[in-house]
């Protein structure tokens, strides 16, 4: 099957060399997103079979014409029955005798199920653990994937921008997150890339707070994390708001993470890893006296999933290249007080990073 027919032909073209690389006879795609960057298909239900010669979807009764428009150049399989009645077979025809699966994505019982299917049958085939294959291709976007995500940051930061003039005193969290909810939707969102994150006062001191009744008070920290996703694409975008006059401590807390961010993003390049990344911001914060305060990572790359690779963060240690989005997000949270967190996405380009959120930041 010519890889010109795909609908994302160097996609395809990449995970076969991966497969020759990794001397297996192919790969089962089980996981949703990685089913949809290698062939189109969106739909609920189905596993790619991609070998050297062979590109299959094999789905039910329901994706079969859903299949045949969205993932061009492979062929539609559609399975119906006990997993015993089609998957062996299916391996069968294909004529390999090992096929690399999904570790990350595939369940226990599952693959038990895949197992005992083939030792029922006449086929002899090994099904081989393979872990992380495809989020390393997905790690570099090609031209069309940062516009996509770009429309998604720009649905996303107008729709931030448009809540918070609507904040006042009184609006619960969830409140705000609903207004933010609806103005993602009237831009044309296909829906929240997470559950959005409103956090006033104390409760913005947890990073990951769960929105709720609280109400908004003036002098106090609103941390505001957010995102949309459009055709797929996820955005990610931390603003942290104040209403009415911040004291002095607000400004010097937020002024400490401000340089970290501007830091990071100015001094980021190709090459450096993750890792090396993250301590540019944190050896800011940890200067500032707010080392114990500072607990997650740097940022993260994202694409189909608000998070994937590349690891931005301690521990991160891939090397940054070229074509790879990623946020940068530091932050200091103080129990009893309140947070500050300041995020925005950048990609790498001609090895410096380019920055893709252009919501307004406080500025005192």
């Amino acid at each position: 099957m010519s890889a010109t027919k795909f609908r994302y032909p160097n996609r395809v073209a990449a995970l076969r060399s991966l497969i020759k690389e990794q001397e297996l006879g192919g790969m089962l795609i089980s996981d949703p997103h990685n089913r949809r960057y290698f062939s189109g298909f969106i739909g609920t239900a189905g596993l790619l079979f991609i070998t050297e010669s062979d590109a299959i979807l094999a789905t039910d009764f329901r994706y079969t014409e859903q299949g045949a428009d969205q993932a061009t150049g492979f062929e539609i399989t559609k399975i119906q029955g006990r997993i015993g009645e089609w998957f062996p077979k299916l391996l069968g025809e294909l004529g390999v005798d090992n096929i690399g699966f999904e570790a990350d994505n595939l369940t226990v019982s599952a693959l038990q199920t895949y197992e005992d299917a083939i030792a029922e049958s006449e086929i002899e085939v090994n099904l081989v653990p393979k872990s992380g294959d495809a989020a390393k291709l997905r790690a570099i976007k090609d031209p069309g994937e940062v516009k996509l995500l770009q429309k998604a940051i720009d649905i996303g930061d107008a729709a931030f921008e448009e809540t918070a003039g609507k904040l006042m005193p009184g609006m619960t969290e969830n409140e705000a997150a609903w207004e933010f909810e609806k103005a993602i939707r009237e831009r044309g969102a296909e829906s929240l890339s997470f559950d959005t994150i409103v956090a006033i006062g104390p409760n913005a001191a947890r990073p990951h707070h769960q929105t709720g009744d609280s109400e908004l008070r003036e002098g106090e920290t609103i941390v505001f994390d957010c995102g949309a996703t459009y055709q797929g694409y996820c955005s990610d975008l931390t603003r942290t708001v104040v209403l009415g006059e911040a004291d002095d401590e607000v400004v010097r807390i937020y002024s400490i993470v401000l340089e970290a961010q501007e830091s990071a993003i100015e001094k980021v390049e190709a090459g450096i890893t993750g890792g090396e990344a993250d301590a540019i911001a944190r050896k800011i914060i940890e200067g500032a006296g707010y080392a114990d305060n500072f607990g997650h990572s740097l940022g993260h790359g994202l694409g189909l999933q608000v998070h994937e690779e590349p690891n931005v963060g301690p521990r991160g240690t891939t090397p940054l290249e070229n074509g790879m989005p990623f946020t940068i997000e530091p932050g200091i949270y103080i129990p009893g007080w309140g947070g500050v967190r300041i995020e925005d996405v950048v990609v790498l380009e001609n090895g410096r990073a380019r920055v893709l959120s252009h919501a307004a930041k406080m500025r005192f």
